[in-house]
């Protein structure tokens, strides 16, 4: 019983850890972000984004594998959409921590700046 619980545990962390390194790149947090207010669809992410079509193809294949974002077709367009509108309370609080360390460092630069005088 306890190797099976703590199997589940390891697959659980496992599933953990591919979510956040699915968020951990520029591009991908981008397209949240610009996701954040309406569904849009492939060709206006590609006029915001700038990038070649099979890298934003690429992008977009993996982040809804994660159940990151969901895709509505229409004829012969597609439109995504984030699929769980709590990616944006992760993101913003990733943001908020980002904001918080940088002030940090920011802090240590000038205390170290004034010391070395």
């Amino acid at each position: 019983m306890e190797k099976h619980r703590n199997d589940l545990e390891d697959r659980v962390y496992r599933h953990h850890a591919e979510i956040c390194s699915t968020l951990a790149n520029p591009k991908r947090l981008k397209i949240i972000n610009i996701l954040r207010e309406k569904e849009l669809s492939a060709g206006e992410l590609l006029s915001i984004l700038k990038i070649p079509k099979a890298n934003l193809s690429q992008h977009m294949a993996l982040m809804r594998q994660k159940g990151i974002v969901s895709v509505r077709r229409e004829g012969n367009m597609v439109y995504y959409r984030l699929a769980r509108p709590k990616i944006l309370k992760a993101f913003d609080l990733m943001r908020e921590l980002l904001f918080e360390v940088l002030e940090d460092q920011q802090r240590l630069l000038k205390e170290y700046g004034r010391r070395k005088k």
